[in-house]
């Protein structure tokens, strides 16, 4: 697979391999493998979850995966910067991600540290450089993991049939806060299958996407057509390689997607 790396203006893309093609050094796998061996790091997530204004859950977990993939692309996160050899520690080991909900002040203390706040139509999500597993920042170590159960106040539409999708499978049960991790891997995973080409036009559209849950027959066909395929190590929630979410990045290779610029 590919890592972009970006450098200020004028823009540079340089692509490092990072080639994976053997299944044992999957990031998400429930066997141990090489990657075990390295230090393990996380990417926190953090969700505004007010009690009177919680948001939509489809809303929650796309701007969760959006805000995977904005630092994935940022400046900090390559080359030489800020963030960059955390990021790459980070990808070396077990891909890891853990979504927590602030509301009122422990969002403010959680805007305050270094990151990225990333805004959908109803949701705000907080995305922070990783940290080692057991070395959160006290003001996140602190927030809480249960609590994102989220509703849809209505069913939502079909996708944009000219952004990417990520599927989620329609036979698990996870809350919000476990579903908005899983599409943040799966969105990362469709960003490591794209050309540098693509990328940039992903960025440059401030990365659409859309998250829906398949119907059965579909995701059948879905986790037949080789497409990246999330399978959980089972930390939480759900069974140890369980299949979780189908990313469908085709329509970022269709010149369709380029209205979206």
């Amino acid at each position: 697979m590919w890592l972009v790396a970006q450098f200020p203006a004028p823009l540079e893309l340089v692509l490092v391999s990072h080639d994976q093609t053997h299944p044992s050094d999957s990031p998400f796998q429930s066997e141990q493998s090489p990657r075990d061996e390295a230090p393990q790091f996380v990417l926190p997530l953090v969700a505004r979850i007010e009690k009177g204004a919680p948001p939509a859950r489809t809303d929650a977990l796309e701007t969760a995966a959006r805000a995977v993939l904005v630092i994935l692309g940022d400046e900090r996160s390559a080359g030489e910067g800020e963030w960059a050899q955390v990021m790459r520690d980070w990808q070396d080991a077990r891909i890891r991600k853990v979504v927590r909900r602030a509301r009122g002040a422990e969002w403010r203390r959680a805007e305050a540290l270094a990151g990225i706040t990333v805004s959908g139509k109803s949701a705000e999500v907080r995305v922070f450089p990783p940290v080692p597993l057991d070395g959160w920042p006290k003001d996140l170590a602190r927030l809480q993991v249960s609590g994102t159960e989220l509703e849809d106040p209505e069913p939502p539409l079909d996708p944009d049939p000219a952004v990417p999708v990520l599927w989620l499978n329609p036979g698990l049960d996870m809350s919000a806060g476990k579903a908005m991790a899983q599409t943040g891997h799966g969105a990362q995973l469709a960003w490591w299958e794209l050309s540098d080409e693509a990328r940039v036009a992903w960025r440059d559209a401030g990365y659409p996407l859309a998250v829906r849950t398949a119907e059965p027959d579909r995701w059948r066909e879905l986790t037949s057509g080789g497409l990246p395929l999330v399978r959980d190590a089972g930390f939480t929630e759900i069974a140890p390689g369980s299949a979780t979410v189908v990313a469908d990045h085709r329509p970022l290779g269709r010149t369709g997607f380029r209205h979206l610029r």
